[in-house]
């Protein structure tokens, strides 16, 4: 089973795990504590954007989809994603309805639904205006995927930033005259 999903996984105090919408965190702790009369344990996730602390049931890791952060040879792949410049499925869609497919990508926590969302808003933003819910999206998208693949390729984010952006400005479509 490919990183980009959820995965039945032990984690440890130090690893990186990203949780679907907030994204990469890391394990500060696994303590066991009591939530309405039920005893559980729980992984004490800190999300590095943020700095905001989740606890996660150590039971339900695949059903709330927190996983590993991809591998090295992974990364390859969301980059093929974010280069594929085909047609993307845009056209005809009015913005919330495609702001609410988009958002259910990015729940997902997939890596490569999340670099869907970007290539595609990435693109549709050089044809027309993004609303202002597809804007603060593509920004969430570009911050969840740079801050997951630098960290996979042990880079620093503004390297990755470089990089992402090279690619949609390579991909651009010369503006309509």
């Amino acid at each position: 089973m490919p990183k980009g999903s959820p995965m039945n996984r032990e984690f440890k105090v130090g690893d990186m795990a990203v949780y679907p919408a907030h994204g990469v965190g890391q394990v500060m702790s696994i303590e066991n504590r009591e939530i309405a009369g039920a005893k559980a344990q729980f992984y004490i996730l800190k999300i590095m954007d943020s700095g905001m602390t989740i606890m996660v049931p150590t039971s339900n890791v695949r059903n709330v989809g927190l996983r590993e952060v991809i591998n090295e040879d992974e990364v390859e792949s969301v980059y093929h994603i974010l280069r594929e410049n085909g047609e993307y499925a845009i056209t005809e869609q009015t913005w919330n309805r495609r702001y609410r497919e988009y958002m259910d990508k990015i729940k997902t926590g997939s890596i490569y639904e999340i670099a869907e969302v970007l290539r595609d808003l990435s693109m549709l933003r050089f044809d027309k205006e993004l609303s202002f819910g597809e804007r603060k999206m593509l920004d969430t998208a570009r911050n969840l995927i740079i801050k997951e693949l630098a960290i996979a390729q042990e880079e620093e984010e503004e390297e990755v930033a470089r990089e992402i952006d090279g690619i949609f400005t390579a991909n651009a479509k010369p503006a309509k005259s």
